[in-house]
C-alpha cells in the first residue's frame, strides 16, 4: 500500500491541477458547443420544438464534445501549471533538492492514465449510443407534425382528422393570426373554431402539436338532431393533436459504424472474418471501416496519458522565452497527430493502407516523442544542476 500512497509533493501537483484543469474543460466545451448550439438551436425554432427538445439534444451532444475537450483540457492545465512554477523557481528548487523533472511530471502522467481509461468508456461505450440518441431525437423534432411546415392559407390535416388554416403565419409557421379549425367527432358531430391569434409548439413527447388560440369562438353543431347549435367564446384555449399515426418510426441503432460499441465492433469484426468468403460487410458496414473505427478510438484513447509528459516537457524553458511559444508548438504536436490519425481512419476505411501503418504507426511515433521530449529535458536539468558544483569548487581552489 506505501508504493501506492502519494506523498506530499504528488498531493501539492495535483491539488494545483484541479483549479485550471476545470476552467480549461469548461472553456474549451463552451467554445466547441458555441457554434452548434446556435445551429441546432435555429433548426429547433423552425421546427416549433420545446425547450426540453433542445435540452435533450444538447445533453446527447455533450459526449462527443466532452472526448475532444478532455484531452486539451489536460494540455493546457498541465503547461500552465508547470510553466508558472517555472517562474516562479518551484522547479528549480525541487530540482536543486533532488527531485529530477520525471518526478514532477509522475503524478500527471497517473492522471493522464486515469483519463485515458475514462476515455475508453467514453469512446467505445457512451459516445455510440448518445450519436444515436441525439439522431433519433433530432428525427422526431423535425417529423413531430404538420406545424412546421405550415402556410398563410394554406389547409392541413392531423391525424384527428381535423382541418387547420390561418390567413397569416410568422416565425416558421409558429405564431398564427385569423385561425379557423373544423374538427369531426364521432356521430357525425362538427366544432368549429376561430381565433385571432395561436402559438404552434411540439409537446416533449415529440408525438403530439399543441395549439394555443387567444380570443376565438367554438361553434358546436351535434347534426342529426340531437341537439341545438352552441357556441362559446373564449380568451384562451389549448388544443393538442396527436402526431404519433403520422410520424415514422425511427431506424435501429447499428447502421453505421461510429453507433456501435467497442463490444458490437469487435463481435461484427469477428464475425466478418468468419464469414470472409462469403460476404465482405456486416450489417451494411464494410470490414475496413469496422476495423478503421476500432482502431481509431482505441488509439485516440492510449494516446492521452502520453500528452502530460509532452506538456511538461515544452512548458520547461528559458526564462526569457516567451510561455505563448511552447504553448503553440504543444497545439501544433496534438493538432497534427489529431488530423494524423484522421487521415489515417479514411485510408484504413477505405481499405486503401493498413491500420498498423496508417494508426498504430503514428501512435508509436507521438508516444515515443513524448517520452523522448521529457527524458531529454530531466537529463538536461540534471547536467546543469551537476554542473553547477564543480564550477563552484574550481573557484574557491587558490591562485
Amino acid at each position: 500500500m506505501r508504493r501506492f500512497r502519494l506523498s506530499t509533493l504528488d498531493r501539492y501537483l495535483l491539488a494545483q491541477l484541479i483549479p485550471p484543469f476545470l476552467v480549461s474543460l469548461a472553456a474549451v466545451l463552451a467554445a466547441l458547443l458555441l457554434e452548434r448550439l446556435l445551429v441546432l438551436f435555429d433548426d429547433l425554432a423552425a421546427e416549433g420544438s420545446s425547450l426540453a427538445t433542445f435540452v435533450a439534444l444538447l445533453t446527447d451532444l455533450l459526449p462527443h464534445y466532452l472526448g475532444l475537450a478532455l484531452p486539451a483540457a489536460l494540455c493546457v492545465s498541465v503547461f500552465l501549471i508547470i510553466r508558472r512554477m517555472s517562474d516562479n523557481n518551484e522547479i528549480d528548487a525541487l530540482m536543486a533538492s533532488g527531485v529530477s523533472l520525471l518526478r514532477i511530471a509522475r503524478p500527471y502522467m497517473w492522471t493522464g492514465l486515469a483519463v485515458g481509461f475514462a476515455s475508453i468508456l467514453l469512446y467505445g461505450y457512451i459516445q455510440p449510443v448518445a450519436r444515436y440518441d441525439f439522431r433519433s431525437g433530432f428525427y422526431y423534432a423535425a417529423h413531430s407534425g404538420w406545424a412546421p411546415h405550415l402556410q398563410a392559407g394554406m389547409f392541413a390535416t392531423t391525424a384527428d382528422d381535423s382541418m387547420l388554416t390561418a390567413d397569416r403565419v410568422s416565425r416558421n409557421g409558429t405564431i398564427l393570426h385569423d385561425i379557423f379549425i373544423r374538427q369531426r367527432e364521432p356521430g357525425g358531430a362538427v366544432r368549429i373554431i376561430t381565433a385571432r391569434r395561436g402559438l404552434v409548439t411540439a409537446v416533449p413527447s415529440l408525438k403530439q402539436t399543441r395549439l394555443d388560440l387567444w380570443d376565438g369562438l367554438i361553434v358546436y353543431d351535434p347534426r342529426n338532431g340531437k341537439g341545438k347549435a352552441t357556441q362559446t367564446r373564449f380568451t384562451h384555449s389549448m388544443r393538442v393533436f396527436d402526431q404519433s399515426r403520422s410520424t415514422a418510426t425511427f431506424r435501429s441503432r447499428g447502421i453505421d459504424e461510429r453507433e456501435l460499441t467497442l463490444f458490437e465492433l469487435a463481435t461484427r469484426l469477428e464475425a466478418s472474418h468468419q464469414r470472409q468468403g462469403e460476404t465482405g460487410t456486416q450489417g451494411g458496414i464494410t470490414r475496413s471501416s469496422l476495423r478503421a473505427e476500432l482502431d481509431f478510438r482505441l488509439a485516440r484513447a492510449i494516446a492521452i496519458p502520453f500528452i502530460p509528459p509532452l506538456a511538461v516537457a515544452l512548458a520547461i524553458g528559458a526564462k526569457r522565452r516567451r510561455p505563448i511559444i511552447g504553448l503553440i508548438a504543444l497545439a501544433l504536436v496534438l493538432v497534427g497527430f489529431d488530423h494524423m490519425l484522421q487521415f489515417g481512419h479514411g485510408l484504413v476505411a477505405t481499405d486503401s493502407v493498413r491500420g498498423l501503418y496508417a494508426i498504430w504507426l503514428p501512435e508509436i511515433v507521438f508516444s515515443a516523442t513524448c517520452f523522448a521530449s521529457i527524458f531529454r529535458r530531466s537529463r538536461g536539468s540534471w547536467r546543469r544542476r551537476k554542473a553547477i558544483p564543480l564550477q563552484r569548487k574550481r573557484a574557491r581552489r587558490p591562485s
